[in-house]
């Protein structure tokens, strides 16, 4: 992931992805944060919970890129006592897929004023539909249930 950040931008914090409290709870953690407390202690760049989910938001993996925008939209807001003004911060997430659920996050942050935030994620999904060489074609159309 450090090689990955963006080298001529300076960033007051570092925000992970927050998860809702009770998909915290039955998770036991937040990877997003682990993520994040790993890349803060390399670059000294402080962790702060800034964001929080406001609401509970079914999985998106299942969904496509307009009902993941619907999914997510007004899901986040900023903590309250936390001040952004001005700040350039680092979203700190697992996977980066659409982009929804980061844009999400990065809108109710930059609504708080900060100034710029850029994301990090550890891995990118690949929604492109693969075409399959002729021979693993029949095995692509059996898995699919397809006669």
């Amino acid at each position: 992931m450090l090689a990955a950040l963006p080298r001529q931008e300076r960033f007051d914090a570092i925000v992970p992805m927050p998860l809702h409290w009770r998909r915290r709870w039955q998770r036991g953690f937040n990877q997003a944060k682990l993520l994040a407390e790993a890349v803060s202690r390399r670059t000294g760049i402080p962790v702060l919970e800034a964001a929080r989910r406001r609401r509970a938001t079914p999985p998106q993996a299942s969904l496509s890129h307009a009902e993941r925008r619907r999914n997510v939209a007004g899901a986040f807001t900023v903590r309250r006592r936390i001040r952004l003004e001005g700040s350039r911060l680092l979203l700190v997430d697992d996977v980066f897929t659409t982009g929804a659920t980061a844009g999400a996050c990065a809108a109710a942050l930059k609504r708080a004023g900060a100034e710029r935030v850029c994301l990090l994620a550890l891995a990118r999904t690949d929604r492109r539909l693969v075409r399959l060489s002729p021979p693993a074609a029949g095995l692509r159309s059996a898995a699919m249930g397809a006669s």
